[in-house]
């Protein structure tokens, strides 16, 4: 066995408490994580992307939390994205019949992501959306920003958000329509088409 020399800093390996990670991956993805709409819904919508940094290059190890409404603009108040099992403590995954609204997805090797969820309503005056918290290495902060649909252009154009952007930094926050109920929607933490992130007070 090798033993290794703790007197010295430069021979010591760091642990996760000495480093910023992401350690994403230990603890908070779950099974069905992205799986938010119950099973054969007919609201049911896909949404998929990559997260890329600021040189472009996709990561493999970002992580977003999605929540949404329901199609009625109604925010769910019911429990279960992460039912356990009251004996073993073991997850027992979604019922696959009540809908949360929210999601846990971790990229894959490529940077990707992808979730099944509702069709979010409207709420508030706000054009229907989605909201995105989004954990990347490099991030000591999260993220948060929007995922709009695109289809009612009325109804973006009058968003109060929307409304106050330009045309180039707006379409930063509305998916692209791929046809069959499917979206797409690329993160970019930085550069040139940086998505816009939003700023809690």
């Amino acid at each position: 066995m090798t033993k290794i020399d703790t007197t010295r800093p430069e021979t010591v390996l760091p642990t996760p408490s000495h480093t910023v990670g992401p350690f994403y991956g230990h603890a908070l993805p779950f099974p069905g994580g992205g799986d938010i709409a119950p099973v054969g819904h007919p609201d049911t919508i896909a949404l998929q992307g990559y997260v890329y940094d600021g040189d472009g290059d996709p990561l493999p190890d970002a992580f977003l939390e999605l929540w949404g409404p329901d199609p009625d603009g109604n925010v769910s108040r019911v429990d279960g994205s992460m039912r356990r099992d009251p004996a073993t403590g073991g997850f027992l995954g979604r019922n696959g019949v009540e809908f949360t609204g929210f999601g846990r997805i971790q990229t894959d090797a490529n940077g990707h992501w992808y979730a099944r969820t509702l069709r979010p309503g409207a709420r508030g005056g706000n054009a229907p959306y989605l909201s995105v918290c989004v954990f990347a290495r490099g991030l000591l902060v999260h993220l948060f920003t929007r995922i709009y649909l695109p289809g009612d252009e009325a109804a973006l154009a009058a968003d109060p958000l929307l409304s106050r952007l330009d045309a180039g930094r707006r379409d930063t926050l509305v998916a692209g329509e791929e046809g069959a109920g499917t979206y797409r929607f690329d993160i970019r933490l930085q550069g040139e088409g940086e998505t816009v992130f939003l700023e809690f007070q």
